[in-house]
């Protein structure tokens, strides 16, 4: 076996490894979420969804898989990514800080009805910690998936969903297969498996 081989084969074995122990002991986070995520929807209420970098493309993916559809014709459903907007997001930068991009904007836009979920791979960006914090105090359901740093807001937050690593891409891997996973269980449990609802 060829050196690229074998890496390729412990690449494999280790976000494999990952992803089954991340379901042992996240799942029913996950599941929780997708109930909630649909009473929201069912409720008046939206997604609102942000992170940095990957976790920023992630979030653009989700709402992305909302508005218009994951596996089934259905009527779109309500989400937004807080990560598009670039005059919104320069503007707050240049004239507060980096640290109240996303903050800002749910102060604006959350409602008690909505969900605000935070994606940070470290599970400690001050800009998705912050706008967690101001959506918990308007009384939004927040929920942060994270790393395993994530793990000490356990607690401060809704729901926290950590990925047992700190090992970045592995991280980021299994945080799709959890956001794909959620944007299937909720668009089968509100509209049915024929779409329908």
């Amino acid at each position: 076996m060829s050196r690229r081989s074998a890496l390729l084969n412990l690449w494999k074995e280790d976000l494999l490894s990952l992803l089954r122990l991340t379901i042992e002991r996240e799942g029913d986070k996950l599941l929780e979420v997708s109930r909630r995520c649909i009473e929201c929807l069912k409720g008046g209420g939206k997604l609102l969804i942000f992170g940095n970098g990957g976790s920023a493309a992630d979030a653009q993916h989700v709402a992305a898989e909302f508005v218009n559809r994951f596996r089934m014709e259905r009527t779109p459903l309500p989400a937004i990514a807080l990560t598009t907007d670039t005059s919104i997001l320069t503007s707050i930068g240049n004239d507060y800080d980096f640290v109240e991009i996303f903050s800002k904007q749910v102060r604006a836009l959350a409602r008690p009805v909505d969900m605000v979920l935070g994606i940070s791979t470290s599970g400690n960006s001050p800009n998705v910690i912050k706008a967690l914090d101001e959506a918990r105090t308007i009384g939004a359901f927040t929920v942060l998936l994270a790393g395993e740093g994530g793990k000490g807001h356990s607690g401060t937050y809704d729901v926290v969903i950590s990925v047992p690593s700190s090992d970045t891409p592995r991280i980021q891997e299994v945080h799709l297969f959890l956001e794909h996973t959620f944007c299937d269980l909720v668009e089968r449990s509100y509209f049915g498996e024929d779409g329908n609802g």
